[in-house]
């Protein structure tokens, strides 16, 4: 048998498959994505005055009292940037399991944070204010967890309650097809709204 007449369909193979599979059909997918869902394709990127703020689909770190503060992550403390090796700063959650200690002092350390800083709260704090998501970055959170928040960025920017409420009611995104999922709110495309009243 000639080594020869085996290796030649080989190769010929491997550079079609690799034309075909690597190049053309990567390039078909990006294109029909480009032309039919363009904003999602490029990251559902949020433009403020021309410039990109972040995106719908991760959470950015929101610590002063004059804006709604978004879900915890297991990577506070450095901005999302999955090619920062050093920092590993990729999304991340923090694997606690529900017996485990560090999570439960973890929990008790943010509901006090909250408590203290709104003292006169009694509205129930929601979980996800407390505690992480599986990848560290949601850039949702629960309608409840926004509406606990309204006393308090209301006190911070002078502005009525009922105010507050309703523009949260107006950045609710509801259930997917009616039925899927639950409602929530993006926090930045909600704190970017906040900045434009005046």
């Amino acid at each position: 048998m000639d080594l020869r007449a085996q290796i030649r369909p080989a190769i010929v193979s491997l550079l079609l498959f690799t034309l075909l599979i690597g190049v053309f059909y990567p390039l078909l997918i990006t294109g029909i994505a480009q032309l039919l869902l363009s904003q999602q394709a490029n990251g559902s990127l949020i433009l403020h005055n021309g410039q990109v703020v972040g995106s719908e689909l991760i959470g950015q770190s929101f610590t002063n009292p004059l804006y709604f503060w978004g879900r915890p992550s297991s990577t506070a403390g450095y901005s999302y940037n999955a090619l920062d090796l050093n920092a590993l700063t990729g999304s991340s959650g923090s694997n606690l399991g529900p017996l485990s200690q560090t999570l439960v002092d973890t929990v008790r350390e943010r509901v006090e944070i909250l408590h203290t800083l709104d003292p006169d709260n009694s509205l129930p704090i929601p979980a996800d204010l407390v505690t992480s998501s599986a990848s560290g970055l949601d850039p949702d959170i629960s309608v409840a967890a926004a509406y606990y928040q309204v006393p308090r960025v209301a006190r911070a920017r002078d502005m009525s309650e009922n105010a507050l409420r309703n523009l949260v009611d107006q950045y609710t995104t509801s259930r997917q097809l009616g039925f899927l999922g639950d409602p929530h709110v993006n926090v930045m495309r909600l704190n970017l709204a906040l900045d434009e009243i005046k």
